[in-house]
């Protein structure tokens, strides 16, 4: 029985456990409470002290049997290409023996695009990742580090044949390279739209949709050139992480300090400009990636793959027949990927099966009788009676947390650690944002029935809820709540077997003629998505929801009736 460990040791820290074609995965932020796991110092290292050991016990296994180990590498050393000794026993010495013995290196992009290409299914797919930055280039592409990178992929061989390269510009004692990034381009001006208290990338996605792209547009368009052969070109210091040289639009000047105080329809204009930008950079790399490769289908990742609205318009443009968003695409994904890397790469084990879900966490454990809080009470042991009385509840427009089975992996609520609403009226979405203390402007995504997606949507969705998709027009009155601004919704397939939601979905659909719902994160503002029942009944009570359900409890705010007599009438 092989037994594979990837790790990712920078933000979004995590452990990944490939056991007998089985992942084990989780991120450190779920017991740590620090949404991302930053580190308390840029360059600083931090180990899933609590992730890996999860992994372990929950795969039954010691660390004696592990068979390999694997990190994706991130500290630049100009030198030394992908595998960086110095780094290497900087983290071996981080993990207990023998595991630290056992640890090699690859590079922070080829984990990630592994992350989607081995769970893909696809035989052969060119593999495109950006992001802020990666893993250091080395000697074969100069000085500098990832930051756009194309794959040519097949289950006996990696190509690296496209990778974006630096910039060389004046400086005052000579030519100089600047390495800018398509994903430090994006931040960087989030952070001069979206006001501080707000994570700005998701939100400037957001924004764009309420504003003209045409107003600053051709100003954008300037920022960021495109070359031949996919060249992009980022002019400085707009692809760096420098959020404070002053970007002149309409007299005004616009740093992250004074994001507050541009008028909101200005910042609208100026993100949908952003948004169109970005995207027309992205389609034209992975157009050229399709000529090199003649592949059909492209697997993006890197945290510039969490812009759903990007997907949207890679699926559509950019020359492939299919496009595979990897089920986590930002850096937590990366322990997915090098663990994927030595079970298929190294150890000669064949492919894991094409997921539709990514519980590969923690139970949340059993809801203690002793915790029903003031102004709750409990329904215990309903077992199969559970879904019907939540999709009662739901019919009824309350709203519900939802806690079921195996943690999500990634940064997407999939219906295991969920708030849960009917999709029907936009005063559920304004209600939820007050909620969760979120800009009125940012939308909801819906859980669709996978055979149900194309009938309400133009396009079928991703089971990662990592694409928007066009809601079909004589639909989107009854689906106003997970409806944005612009007609799209960013869409949650559920397929058969789907543990956490599909038993609901088809009890909301036979009480409402619905095949969706409305699905967002389990957790308060700025707060990673939470892990165990105990996190959910105070974060229900905080967030005073109509009802949390746990395994197979539900707990009734008293202001509610008993849904189970409703239901029935329902029926």
């Amino acid at each position: 029985m092989p037994a594979v460990l990837g790790l990712n040791f920078h933000h979004d820290t995590a452990a990944a456990l490939v056991v007998d074609g089985r992942i084990y995965a989780a991120e450190e932020e779920r017991w740590s409470g620090v949404k991302h796991n930053h580190p308390t110092r840029k360059g600083t290292l931090t180990v899933p002290t609590r992730a890996l050991p999860w992994c372990l016990e929950a795969a039954g296994i010691e660390p004696e049997d592990v068979d390999a180990v694997w990190a994706a590498s991130m500290r630049p050393n100009p030198a030394a290409g992908w595998w960086l000794a110095e780094e290497r026993e900087e983290l071996a010495a981080l993990l207990p023996a023998p595991l630290g013995e056992h640890l090699r290196l690859l590079s922070h992009h080829t984990a990630h695009v592994l992350s989607g290409y081995l769970l893909s299914g696809h035989e052969h797919a060119a593999g495109l990742v950006i992001d802020a930055g990666g893993s250091s280039l080395g000697s074969d592409f100069g000085p500098g580090r990832e930051r756009i990178t194309g794959y040519d992929l097949w289950p006996d061989r990696i190509d690296r044949l496209h990778q974006g390269m630096p910039a060389v510009l004046p400086g005052p004692v000579g030519p100089r390279r600047v390495h800018s990034s398509l994903g430090h381009f994006y931040r960087n001006l989030a952070r001069r739209v979206i006001p501080p208290g707000d994570e700005p990338e998701g939100s400037m996605m957001a924004l764009a949709a309420f504003g003209d792209p045409q107003r600053y547009g051709t100003h954008v368009r300037e920022l960021v050139r495109l070359g031949d052969e996919g060249e992009v070109r980022i002019d400085h210091p707009w692809g760096s992480a420098d959020s404070s040289t002053p970007l002149l639009l309409d007299g005004r000047a616009w740093t992250a300090d004074n994001a507050a105080e541009q008028p909101e329809h200005k910042r609208a204009d100026l993100a949908a400009a952003v948004q169109e930008v970005f995207a027309e950079a992205v389609v034209h790399t992975a157009r050229h990636l399709q000529q090199l490769t003649r592949a059909s289908t492209l697997v993006f990742s890197g945290g510039c793959a969490l812009n759903s609205h990007l997907n949207g318009r890679l699926a559509a443009d950019s020359g492939f027949d299919t496009l595979f968003v990897a089920p986590a695409p930002h850096d937590a994904g990366t322990a997915v990927g090098a663990a994927l890397y030595g079970w298929h790469y190294q150890l000669g084990q064949e492919r894991l099966p094409v997921p539709t879900d990514a519980a590969w966490g923690p139970d949340p454990g059993a809801l203690p009788t002793t915790m029903v809080p003031p102004g709750y009470h409990a329904l215990p042991h309903l077992g199969p009676g559970l879904a019907p009385a939540v999709a009662a509840l739901l019919a009824e427009h309350r709203i519900v947390g939802w806690v079921r089975g195996q943690l999500e992996f990634g940064p997407r609520a999939l219906g295991h650690r969920s708030i849960l609403a009917h999709p029907g009226h936009a005063a559920t979405r304004d209600r939820l944002n007050t909620i969760k203390k979120r800009a009125a402007y940012r939308p909801f995504a819906p859980a669709v029935l996978a055979e149900h997606a194309t009938e309400w949507f133009v396009s079928a969705g991703d089971p990662f809820m990592n694409r928007v998709a066009t809601v079909r027009r004589c639909r989107a009155d009854r689906v106003a709540a997970v409806t944005h601004h612009d007609g799209t919704a960013r869409v949650q397939s559920v397929a058969t077997g789907h543990q956490g939601l599909r038993a609901l979905l088809e009890q909301f659909r036979d009480l409402t003629g619905l095949p969706l719902l409305l699905n967002t994160s389990f957790n308060r503002k700025g707060t990673p998505i939470l892990r165990t029942a105990e996190q959910a009944v105070a974060a229900a009570v905080e967030l005073r929801l109509d009802a949390l359900a746990v395994g197979d409890t539900l707990l009734l705010a008293n202001h509610v009736p008993d849904p189970r007599a409703s239901s029935l009438r329902t029926r």
